[in-house]
């Protein structure tokens, strides 16, 4: 049966800016979800520290949770070989932090749909990288995960796999054994695809699931897709909602990923209201997987 996980979307800018919140703080505010996992996040201040590393993971085992899922964002589709390099060297570390959390699933991108780059170029670009990266990950028990991404906070440009064809392509361009993909149907949208067709396309390779809810603040999708091509951060325009509210048919995602086998961690990338919208969004999923796939 798939285990749910939290990711603290509400709390980024205080763990990973300002420092207004540790995260001990947000580990005591998980704990009152009752859910089995933390997702963390490489941008988190206090996990410059290397040393913070195992105390982080005592931390969270004392409240009786897990850290299952690293997200991280290396941008593998820069033209300069020593720019693709360094980025590598990147991941290597957020691998490292991964194990040392005691995770099992740090999360891989492309990079940036820089104009310049053609389909074909981007796709040889990032799978190279990202099969540079599966050795070392699989000698420390870490299985990397591609996910369909809209555009991370700091880029310029969205992501080169955003859409559903050369997401696909990417992922039929990646070895099964160390790697898988993290399915977010929510992104699925932004990119003008069906995110139950996408996931029909990769749900056998499906190992985890960015669980979210999307809605328009403002105008349309195509108004989003019209401007978010080279304004850097992420679109005004979007918001995150609380799950089981918004776009998305969980019980068609449910349905096909029960059907593949699916029992890994779904993380909700939710809350951005505050805890009691997160505590919503964590009681509609586990009593959707409950539906799905039986009780715990």
């Amino acid at each position: 049966m798939p285990k749910i996980a939290a990711f603290p979307k509400a709390y980024m800018h205080a763990l990973c800016k300002d420092g207004t919140m540790k995260l001990s703080e947000w580990f005591k505010l998980a704990a009152t979800l009752d859910v089995q996992g933390l997702e963390f996040y490489a941008g988190f201040l206090e996990m410059a520290d290397e040393s913070n590393w195992p105390v982080f993971r005592r931390q969270v085992a004392d409240l009786g949770m897990s850290i299952p899922m690293m997200c991280c964002s290396p941008d593998f589709t820069h033209p300069d070989k020593a720019f693709r390099d360094a980025e590598i060297a990147k991941q290597r570390r957020w691998i490292d932090m991964t194990h040392a959390l005691g995770g099992s699933y740090c999360r891989v991108l492309s990079g940036q749909r820089r104009p310049e780059l053609s389909d074909a170029e981007g796709v040889r670009l990032a799978a190279d990288s990202i099969k540079a990266c599966i050795p070392y990950a699989k000698e420390r028990g870490v299985t990397l995960i591609l996910e369909n991404h809209y555009k991370d906070d700091f880029w310029l440009y969205p992501e080169f796999a955003q859409k559903m064809d050369v997401f696909c392509a990417l992922v039929d361009a990646l070895p099964s054994d160390g790697f898988g993909v993290n399915y977010d149907p929510s992104n699925a949208y932004i990119a003008g695809d069906d995110p139950i067709a996408l996931l029909k396309r990769v749900s056998k390779r499906v190992v985890t699931m960015h669980a979210s809810d999307r809605y328009l603040i403002e105008g349309t999708l195509d108004d989003l897709r019209k401007e978010e091509g080279g304004a850097a951060g992420y679109a005004k325009r979007l918001r995150h909602g609380e799950i089981g509210k918004g776009l998305n048919d969980y019980d068609a995602i449910f349905t096909e990923l029960k059907r593949v086998g699916f029992d890994g961690w779904i993380s909700i990338e939710d809350g951005v209201d505050g805890i009691d919208q997160l505590r919503r969004s964590a009681e509609f999923l586990k009593s959707k997987t409950a539906q799905y796939w039986g009780t715990r």
